[in-house]
């Protein structure tokens, strides 16, 4: 008979990361709902009054580094760290590794909130952040792994339940993706390259992404909904052994998929066969996890009715539902070729981000805050209008940009009756999606005040109750186990009591889709056809690339012409894998709030470029684009550029031996020139040589004249 032994659970720090989760997640959706109404009104970017940090370009990233890592991430943490110890029967392995790890995630989403308006990003989608916090990053989550995997080892339970088995896999593979992303050679204090580049940056980027969403968003968050749902209903999980199939089909299939970001672009046509087909064969596990939450639910519908806990997971299992349905749907290529570029895409991901994380996240903690406490939830009538503002907001902010989506595809591939281009201005498609971003901010904005009523009914439920730090326990001392198969029990069994080992199948079955697409991508070199006439990047165009990606205008830019009729007749020859072979990083883009600009140069005088920075409206009336004077303000620093050079060559670009010291001379000297230049056209502004200004338009003018296109010879 084992002995009892008595212990504490540890609340504190679930408390922590809790407060954490719903004050970032003001935050995030704060700054979500001002680029939104930058979308509506451009003059609420600030930038024609000199200020850089509040444009569109700027914030985006913030918003989504926000929303995700600092909302979400301090969420998972909080049900992880309470489940954890309930489901093992033991405290936290270490208390200072608890509040190391809280403390440095905490500072890192600080980190991004500075550095990210500041324009130091390193402009790949959820891996924005500058290398120094990158690895502080790592640094985070192996005190983060430490902590989980030490509690597991020191459990007094067996069994590892499957919320456990989540919570491992989601560990292993943010690290490995992570890891891998972050690849990149530093040419200043916060600046620095990937070491891939071009159509490979791109499938690491797209292989990162796609993943983060899978194993961030998603996996941990599953195995909160196996723990928490249960809980809420008092009902036993509806099928265990479904269970186990959801698990492992689900984390070897979606590694595979991120190549369906890349759909009808320049990648290897075998490439995105794969991400179309393992994305179709993502609804079976997915649906497989939805439904077995639903099921747990059996015999408890009543409840539902009147339990807003309920409420908010049976909506989040729904929209987890939902987008699952929905991505493999828009992996098929003829579905993609409409999606791809419009606001389809930010109605999908928003589903999923409002409804699946942001509704179980609020779930978890009114069920969670109350027992912490020890106290009934300050108001059940303001958790029920909670939910029914924050669903409406949803709605409200999903289906106009379904809507405009749709639109965004008929009106850029009309044609008239006599082959032409019926909107052939791009900007008429802009204005005619401006009313559904009006309805998107106004959902926005419903739940935004939805997540307000939440917090604050947070704060009263803690405010009359007693907060309980330290949980007593007890449970049965564990004594040495060796978990194997028994007649008569299913096959399972002898994994779910060895952690190690379900870490190392978990880290083979994630790593064969990044292995089986990547490397094949970087080291056959026919996999990327070079072009002889395609040259690096001369020192004024690098730096003006770099302040293109300052200012974030891939968020509204893309730089890839799809094989499309209507996309060549409006941008011109379609996009070329060997174009971007010194692309560091690649800029092809998720959306296009503006014209794709792959073939940009050269198309208009450098005067158009000026006047179009200075005040879009002037050369594009309707212009949602906010203005960039400041430009013309702030002086071109060529000081990196030495180390950019001496970095890009060590990462293949071919610059000439020693280039590095004749670097800013040439800058200089092509800063003259097309100083000249804008003179000659009217602009009589002196010193423009020195302003950054002059290398933006140097990079502008630089895009996609690498390449020659002879016209076709029609007969006579």
């Amino acid at each position: 008979m084992s002995r009892i032994e008595q212990f504490q659970y540890d609340n504190r720090i679930v408390r922590a990361f809790g407060t954490a989760s719903f004050i970032w997640g003001l935050v995030g959706m704060l700054v979500g709902l001002i680029i939104a109404f930058q979308l509506i009104y451009p003059p609420l970017n600030f930038s024609q009054y000199g200020v850089p940090f509040l444009t569109f370009g700027r914030l985006r990233p913030l918003h989504t580094n926000a929303v995700i890592f600092a909302f979400v991430g301090n969420g998972m943490f909080t049900g992880i760290y309470y489940s954890l110890q309930r489901l093992l029967k033991a405290r936290m392995f270490s208390d200072t590794l608890s509040w190391i790890h809280f403390w440095s995630w905490q500072v890192v989403i600080l980190c991004a909130a500075v550095t990210l308006p500041m324009g130091l990003t390193n402009s790949s989608e959820y891996a924005e952040l500058s290398w120094p916090i990158d690895i502080l990053i790592t640094l985070v989550w192996v005190v983060f792994g430490v902590n989980m995997f030490g509690t597991i080892l020191k459990r007094r339970e067996d069994h590892l339940y499957v919320a456990i088995w989540f919570y491992i896999a989601t560990w292993v593979t943010v690290a490995i993706l992570h890891i891998v992303r972050s690849f990149e050679i530093p040419y200043s204090l916060f600046g620095s390259y990937s070491v891939f580049a071009g159509i490979q940056d791109g499938l690491v980027q797209w292989w990162y992404g796609h993943n983060a969403v899978a194993f961030f968003l998603t996996t941990p968050y599953l195995g909160l909904m196996y723990y928490f749902l249960p809980k809420a209903a008092n009902r036993p999980v509806y099928s265990y052994k479904l269970s186990i199939i959801h698990f492992w089909a689900l984390i070897f299939i979606y590694i595979w998929a991120g190549p369906h970001h890349l759909l009808y672009t320049s990648m290897p046509d075998w490439v995105q066969s794969l991400g179309t087909v393992f994305s179709i064969m993502l609804i079976a596990p997915s649906w497989g996890g939805m439904l077995n939450g639903l099921l747990t639910l059996r015999g408890a519908w009543d409840r539902v009715r009147q339990d807003p806990v309920l409420k908010f997971l049976v909506v989040a299992v729904t929209a987890y539902g939902m987008a699952t349905f929905e991505g493999p749907m828009l992996s098929i290529k003829s579905v993609n070729a409409i999606s791809h570029f419009t606001d389809w895409t930010i109605a999908h991901v928003h589903v999923g981000a409002l409804g699946w994380n942001g509704f179980l996240t609020f779930g978890m903690l009114y069920w969670l805050w109350p027992r912490i406490y020890r106290t009934n939830l300050y108001s059940t009538n303001l958790a029920n209008i909670h939910f029914w503002v924050g669903t409406l907001g949803i709605i409200f902010y999903a289906v106009p940009m379904y809507w405009a989506g749709w639109t965004q595809y008929f009106m850029w591939r009309e044609f008239t009756p006599e082959g032409t281009l019926a909107w052939g201005n791009f900007l008429d498609t802009v204005k005619q999606i401006v009313p559904m971003y009006i309805i998107r901010g106004a959902g926005g904005l419903m739940y935004f005040a939805g997540a307000a009523i939440g917090v604050y009914n947070l704060y009263k439920t803690g405010a009359q109750g007693s907060f309980l730090a330290n949980e007593a326990a007890e449970a049965p001392a564990r004594e040495s186990y060796v978990p194997k198969a028994v007649a008569g029990e299913y096959w399972h069994k002898w994994i779910e009591g060895r952690p190690l080992q379900m870490l190392l199948f978990s880290t083979i079955l994630i790593a064969i889709g990044g292995i089986v697409q990547i490397v094949p991508m970087v080291f056959i070199e026919s996999q990327v056809p070079k072009i002889s006439t395609v040259k690096p990047y001369t020192p004024l165009e690098l730096t003006g690339r770099d302040l293109y990606i300052r200012e974030g205008c891939v968020g509204c830019h893309s730089q890839m012409i799809r094989p499309f009729r209507a996309e060549t007749e409006r941008y011109g020859e379609y996009s070329k894998s060997g174009e971007y072979v010194y692309d560091r990083p690649f800029l092809f883009g998720s959306k296009r709030t503006g014209p794709d600009l792959m073939r940009e140069g050269k198309k208009y005088p450098d005067s158009w470029h000026y006047n179009h920075m200075m005040d879009p409206t002037t050369m594009s009336p309707g212009s949602l684009m906010p203005a960039y004077p400041y430009l013309l303000d702030y002086d071109l620093d060529l000081s990196l550029l030495p180390s950019k050079i001496a970095a890009l060559r060590t990462l293949g670009t071919p610059y000439p031996r020693n280039f590095e010291k004749e670097a800013i001379g040439k800058a200089k000297e092509q800063a003259l020139v097309i100083a000249k230049s804008l003179n000659e056209q009217g602009i009589k502004d002196s010193g423009l040589e020195n302003k950054e200004i002059v290398a933006i338009i140097a990079y502008l003018q630089r895009l996609g004249t690498d390449i020659k296109i002879q016209p076709v010879e029609t007969s006579k």
